[in-house]
């Protein structure tokens, strides 16, 4: 277990729901991943690397709602910039899990 942290500490963290809207192989990265554009309504279209394509497609992922920490800084990978990071959970495969919400929301909205 991580340490403790307070409730201000987890308010820092902006978790978002998206939309993702296009998906491309990202063939320069070290691990295989995905390139992701995704709508997060009135703040805007964000990219993210991830490296989610042992369990899903790019079909699959099209138009799907996911769950992304947009305040962290952004970090160059190869050549590209990921702007949010999208959570996940490692299944006992070692393959990540995406976490989303169990219905449709509204791109932007924040998880609390």
């Amino acid at each position: 277990m991580k340490s403790a942290i307070t409730f201000e500490d987890f308010l820092k963290v902006d978790i978002r729901i998206g939309t993702i809207i296009e998906i491309n192989d990202f063939l320069k990265a070290k691990k295989p991943a995905y390139q992701l554009k995704i709508d997060f309504g009135d703040l805007g279209i964000k990219k993210s690397s991830a490296q989610i394509t042992d369990l899903y497609t790019k079909k699959e992922l099209l138009h799907k709602q996911v769950s992304a920490i947009i305040n962290f800084k952004p970090i160059q990978i190869a050549n590209f910039i990921s702007e949010v990071l999208v959570l996940g959970i490692y299944n006992s495969d070692g393959n990540v899990v995406l976490l989303q919400a169990s219905k449709a929301i509204k791109n932007g909205e924040q998880v609390s």
